[in-house]
C-alpha cells in the first residue's frame, strides 16, 4: 500500500486529464474534491490486488453526464431544489452499501479523467477505503458500456444513482450495460446534466481479471512527464509522447469549436488550422464528451479507441472539451489504445463503427 501525497495526486490527475482526451471532467473540479478530502482528514491509500482478500468487495463511484458549462436556463430550471448537504458521490456509495448490507473494501475509478478519477479517490479517502491501481477504461469514455466490465461480462447491478439534490435510487437489475447507459443518462438529463453512480460491485477475485491493472500508475507517469518538463521549460508535448509511446499528430490554431448538449452528452467539432510544419493543412476533431474521431484535410486520421489528446499551448495545459476557443494555439498527439479495446468485442463497442463512422479502425501509432 502507498499513501499518496498532494504531489503524487497532482501528477496523477494531470496524467488523467491528458488521458481524458478532452473529457473526464476538469482538473479544477478534480482538485476541489482532493482538497476537500484532505480538509476532512482523508487519506489516499493506493493498493494492488495482492493486498486484498479474494472476497473483498470493490465498487466504482463516478459521475455521468454532459461536460458542457451550465446555461442560465439550466440553472433557473432547478433553482427551487436545495442541494444535498453531503457530497452526492459518497451519498451514492453509502446508499449502495445500505442496499447490499455490506461495506466496500476499496474503490476503482471508472475512467481516467481529471474529475472522474478524483471522484473515486475522494470517495475512498473520506470513507477509509483503498484506491485500486486499476481502471476499466484506460482513458476517458463517453458511455457506461465503454468498460472492460462489459467486455468481461461483469454485471452492472446492483447500481446506485444519486443527484446533487439528494434524490437517489438503486437499480437491482438492468438488461445489459447499454440499457444501464440509457437509464442513467436519462436521469442525468433531469438532474442538471450530471448524476452520481456507483456500480459493478464485485469481489477482488473477479475484478482483478476484469480491470486494466496499473492504470493509475500509468496516469502518474504521464502526468509526471508533463509537469516536470513544463516546469523545466522543456518540450512537455514530446515528453508525453515518449512516456506514452505515442505519436505527434498536428499543430495549429483553433479555427472554430462548435458544440451542443445532446441527450446528456457534449457533442461538438473542433477545427484546427495548421501552423509551422502543418501550415496549409486542416485537422477536424469530433467529440462526444471525449475526442473520438479526426480527419486530416478531409481524410480519416486518428480514431477511437486510440487517444486523441490536445494541449493548449497558450496556457500550457491539457485542452478540455468544449472550452477550446478560436485563436488558441494547440498541439495534438495520439496515444495508443489499451489492448483491451483493440479486440473484436472491444472494437464493436468502442471502435469507429459504434459512433456511426464507416471506416475500420487503423492503429495510429503503429
Amino acid at each position: 500500500m502507498r499513501i499518496l501525497s498532494r504531489e503524487d495526486l497532482t501528477n496523477i490527475l494531470y496524467g488523467c486529464a491528458i488521458l481524458g482526451t478532452g473529457g473526464g471532467g476538469t482538473l479544477e473540479e478534480g482538485f476541489a474534491l482532493i482538497d476537500e478530502a484532505f480538509a476532512l482528514g482523508g487519506e489516499f491509500k493506493l493498493a494492488s490486488f495482492d493486498e486484498l482478500e479474494d472476497d473483498d468487495l470493490i465498487g466504482t463511484p463516478y459521475g455521468c453526464g454532459a461536460i458542457s458549462p451550465l446555461t442560465e436556463e439550466e440553472i433557473k430550471k432547478y433553482a427551487r431544489l436545495p442541494e444535498a448537504k453531503e457530497n452526492p458521490y459518497t451519498l451514492c456509495m453509502k446508499q449502495l452499501e445500505t442496499y447490499m448490507g455490506k461495506e466496500l473494501k476499496a474503490v476503482t475509478s471508472t475512467e481516467l479523467g481529471g474529475m472522474n478519477t478524483a471522484t473515486a479517490f475522494y470517495c475512498a479517502a473520506v470513507s477509509g477505503k483503498l484506491i485500486m491501481d486499476s481502471d476499466p477504461a484506460g482513458r476517458s469514455v463517453p458511455c457506461l458500456q465503454h468498460s472492460t466490465y462489459y467486455l468481461q461480462n461483469v454485471p452492472m447491478c446492483p447500481m446506485s444513482v444519486m443527484n446533487k439534490f439528494g434524490e437517489g435510487a438503486v437499480f437491482s437489475n438492468v438488461y445489459d450495460d447499454m440499457r444501464g447507459e440509457d437509464m442513467v443518462r436519462a436521469l442525468a438529463c433531469v438532474s442538471q446534466n450530471m448524476i452520481s453512480v456507483c456500480d459493478h460491485v464485485n469481489t477482488a477475485k473477479v475484478l482483478k481479471n476484469a480491470l486494466i491493472l496499473g492504470a493509475i500508475s500509468y496516469a502518474e507517469q504521464i502526468g509526471k512527464a508533463f509537469l516536470e518538463n513544463k516546469a523545466a521549460g522543456k518540450d512537455y508535448v514530446s515528453a508525453v509522447v515518449e512516456a506514452g509511446k505515442g505519436k505527434a499528430m498536428f499543430q495549429g490554431e483553433i479555427e472554430s469549436n462548435e458544440w451542443d448538449t445532446v441527450d446528456g452528452y457534449t457533442v461538438g467539432t473542433t477545427v484546427i488550422k495548421g501552423t509551422g510544419a502543418y501550415t496549409g493543412h486542416e485537422l477536424q476533431i469530433w467529440y462526444q464528451n471525449e475526442n473520438i474521431m479526426s480527419w486530416l484535410d478531409g481524410d480519416y486520421y486518428c480514431m477511437a479507441p486510440d487517444l486523441i489528446c490536445v494541449f493548449n499551448e497558450d496556457e500550457k495545459m491539457p485542452q478540455m472539451n468544449p472550452y477550446g476557443k478560436k485563436g488558441t494555439n494547440v498541439s495534438v498527439i495520439a496515444l495508443p489504445s489499451p489492448k483491451e479495446w483493440t479486440t473484436p468485442k472491444g472494437l464493436e463497442v468502442f471502435g469507429p463503427h459504434f459512433f456511426g463512422f464507416d471506416v475500420d479502425y487503423r492503429p495510429f501509432c503503429e
